[in-house]
């Protein structure tokens, strides 16, 4: 198994509930909440820190992307991934999708500006960071030399990029993107910093993210990780950078020569 995979694979382009969403369930009937995820995937994090903060009582599947369960293929036919959030039963598959129901499920704290026109730039730029974005992530982790270092020099200019649309599109005074709490924007960057950090030693770097060149996204990044409730979902360095390093080394053997 690829990085890719073993982190959960790209997954589709960014797509959101209709308004149906608040039909399938109300909040005061929900019985039973499960979210089936991998340790290491940050989109399964997006998914973990949004319950998190809406203070939704759930269970935490684990799932072994190796030997994928029974239930997991039957609950994700389509896709055969995680996260996978079931709600009495009904299940719900890719991370935005699952957001954004979250997010029309329970109202509070809100996740996503109240302004239609700043909602719609948060999904903007978070279908930026999925489709332009994320690609160099998978081919630093995946990849050696020249395609690598190439992929690094695309990851800083798209970094830049978001960083500027952030500040001239979503402007704040407070310690992260959405303001004074973390928001969609601060949960997907947050949720794949530890993999921006595996990916800088991965490529000889002592960091991807650098202070200089985007103070705004490093700083939310650090207001993310000390978070009182998103901090104990992080995942300590070196058991990531292992198991990554240990995927890399089987794409890098099964790689064409």
């Amino acid at each position: 198994m690829g990085v890719r995979s073993a982190l959960v694979a790209r997954e589709s382009s960014w797509r959101s509930l209709s308004g149906g969403g608040k039909k399938l369930i109300k909040m005061a009937e929900a019985k039973e909440v499960k979210l089936h995820g991998f340790w290491a995937s940050p989109y399964c994090f997006v998914v973990h820190h949004a319950l998190k903060l809406k203070g939704v009582a759930f269970e935490s599947v684990e799932e072994d992307l190796e030997n994928k369960s029974e239930s997991l293929l039957k609950l994700n036919p389509i896709h055969n991934k995680v996260p996978v959030l079931v709600v009495d039963g009904k299940p719900l598959a890719e991370s935005l999708v699952i957001f954004e129901f979250i997010e029309e499920m329970w109202k509070e704290p809100p996740l996503l500006p109240e302004d239609p026109y700043k909602k719609a730039k948060v999904r903007f730029w978070a279908d930026f960071f999925y489709k332009k974005l994320l690609p160099t992530v998978y081919v630093m982790g995946e990849c050696e030399d020249e395609a690598q270092q190439k992929a690094a020099k695309e990851f800083k200019e798209h970094m830049s990029t978001l960083e500027s649309g952030i500040q001239k599109d979503l402007p704040s005074d407070g310690p992260f993107i959405n303001g004074d709490k973390p928001g969609l924007l601060d949960l997907i960057v947050g949720s794949w910093s530890g993999v921006f950090r595996v990916d800088a030693e991965l490529v000889g770097m002592a960091e991807l993210v650098e202070k200089e060149k985007v103070p705004l996204l490093h700083s939310c990044i650090a207001s993310f990780s000390d978070h009182e409730v998103t901090k104990d979902l992080v995942v300590p360095h070196e058991k990531l950078l292992n198991h990554v390093r240990a995927l890399r080394e089987k794409a890098l053997a099964s790689a064409p020569k």
